[in-house]
């Protein structure tokens, strides 16, 4: 999020309801409860509720949680100038990693706001599926809305750092702008998690925030306002998204990095 977010932060109160919530995680973790738009054939035996993660209740509550937090950031002209202009760029970067024609299974790790996910939706090919996993249900809720039963995809209520898919599952995996809202050990199990379910010969695509230029005027607006709303992307700022692989995958995966808008983001493509 950019200075933009942080005039529509001043509106909103954290609801008691989160405080609460966020005493009540003993509940099973990487289960989930579908909001299914077509038969995925993920379906779980027993599903059981995934319990929101402390960091997001505490950091992210006024962005992803409250009730009020989708109705807010839910417009595509806020999200593109929360990116300063970026989001259909960076989008299209993210998605032109998958093909024009999408093929093979794939899975979006965390829900957007704005278009990306129905952009995704319209390439897929004839026999690709797309499933996208959510912590917070009501995010789910809000993209089954804009995705208007289209077919071929499922919404999963899963953590990313306990997704229930089995080894190789997915021809690609795309995390677009997630990482940046994790503290650092909840990352590294993303990652790896995004790896273990990534077939032989996929890819993982990451498109997130990075540390700009010197001469970039947007570092020295964006340090405050990182710092302020979004703390844990200033860890992006220190080291490379590579850093996080396990050591197993690091070694031998080809990894392919990009930066965009005077290194403000990037992009991070890993072969496995």
């Amino acid at each position: 999020m950019s200075s933009q977010s942080a005039q529509c932060t001043a509106a909103l109160v954290r609801p008691r309801s989160l405080d609460q919530a966020a005493d009540s995680e003993s509940a099973a973790v990487g289960q989930e409860q579908e909001a299914n738009l077509e038969e995925s054939g993920r379906e779980p035996e027993f599903p059981a509720p995934v319990p929101l993660p402390a960091y997001l209740q505490q950091t992210y509550w006024w962005a992803y949680l409250h009730p009020m937090a989708v109705r807010v950031f839910e417009r595509q002209w806020l999200v593109n100038l929360i990116l300063w202009g970026n989001f259909a760029r960076l989008r299209d970067l993210a998605l032109d990693e998958l093909g024009a024609s999408v093929q093979g299974d794939v899975l979006q790790v965390a829900c957007v706001y704005g278009n990306f996910t129905e952009r995704l939706a319209q390439r897929l090919s004839p026999t690709a599926r797309l499933d996208v996993v959510d912590v917070a249900q009501v995010q789910l809720e809000n993209l089954k809305s804009k995705l208007n039963d289209a077919p071929r995809i499922a919404l999963h209520h899963q953590d990313s750092t306990h997704l229930s898919f089995p080894d190789a599952s997915y021809d690609c995996v795309v995390l677009f702008f997630l990482l940046h809202e994790q503290p650092e050990n909840v990352r590294a199990k993303t990652i790896a998690q995004a790896l273990r379910v990534v077939k032989p010969g996929g890819k993982v695509v990451f498109v997130d925030y990075h540390r700009p230029s010197a001469l970039n005027p947007f570092r020295y607006v964006m340090l405050p306002i990182l710092t302020t709303l979004e703390p844990f992307a200033l860890d992006l700022w220190r080291r490379d998204i590579a850093d996080w692989l396990p050591d197993s995958v690091r070694a031998t995966a080809k990894i392919e990095k990009e930066t965009f808008f005077g290194g403000l983001y990037q992009k991070v493509v890993i072969a496995v």
